[in-house]
């Protein structure tokens, strides 16, 4: 599968990155191949094959919940860019 200049500028821009032309290029050469595997993943028969939710055997790590004092806030605020009434202030991210 092959992936266009429009596309990886689309996907940066997206993530908020700026890309030289070159950088462009080289992503959309790279992001084809991984592309290419994938695609090729997909034409594995897997008909029979039980499901899995993984591929190795995990066991989970939980610790005991423990009460610590917390950071005091002005210290958690002493390097943000900048606050508000003891917040932080961020970029709105959702359009209404």
């Amino acid at each position: 599968m092959k992936i266009t200049k429009d596309e990886v500028i689309h996907v940066a821009n997206l993530a908020r990155l700026d890309l030289d032309e070159d950088s462009i290029d080289l992503l959309a050469g790279q992001i084809g191949k991984i592309l290419e595997y994938v695609d090729t993943l997909n034409r594995v028969d897997t008909e029979g094959v039980p499901s899995t939710s993984y591929a190795i055997f995990l066991n989970n790590a939980f610790r005991e919940d423990s009460v610590k004092e917390s950071l005091d806030r002005d210290k958690a605020l002493a390097n943000a860019p900048e606050k508000e009434d003891g917040n932080f202030v961020v970029p709105k991210v959702i359009n209404s």
